[in-house]
């Protein structure tokens, strides 16, 4: 996925008799951050938006993920072992009238792997979209769930 930042060209020549071409030390510093924020244009996954929420339940694991625009066709979601992966595609419109200003909407193929923190039942993980927000619940298996240990008295 690639995000495409366009820009004016800058002119190097500074006016310092007029002062009307003098960057500011704050224009250059969001010029610099800008710069090393934004991927390069020749990346085609963006890995970093799509926000996850990953919380635990007595009985399961919960992942939320943001993905605005996305059909649930255009995911896939893997389980191995305790490596959960999940890559989709957001296809650009095809539009030869637009001119981009700025484009920061993501879009093209991405992918999120991430390591959960206790084995799942694998078989009984279900997943859904709605509203833009992915969710899976993914059961835990049963030696990674606490249990209530009884005491005897003797």
């Amino acid at each position: 996925m690639a995000l495409v930042r366009r820009q004016q060209p800058r002119s190097n020549s500074w006016n310092l008799a007029s002062g009307s071409n003098v960057p500011s030390l704050f224009q250059e510093f969001d010029q610099l951050f800008n710069q090393l924020a934004a991927p390069s244009l020749g990346t085609t996954q963006w890995t970093q938006g799509y926000p996850i929420d990953l919380f635990e339940t007595g009985e399961e694991l919960v992942l939320q993920m943001a993905v605005p625009g996305v059909q649930s066709e255009d995911l896939d979601i893997s389980i191995e072992g305790r490596e959960l992966s999940i890559q989709g595609n957001l296809p650009q419109a095809e539009d030869e009238a637009r001119r981009y200003w700025l484009q920061t909407i993501p879009v093209g193929e991405f992918r999120r792997t991430l390591t959960l923190p206790v084995q799942v039942e694998v078989d009984n993980v279900s997943a859904t979209v709605e509203n833009g927000l992915l969710t899976l619940r993914m059961p835990k298996q049963v030696q990674a769930r606490a249990r209530k240990i009884s005491i005897s008295n003797r």
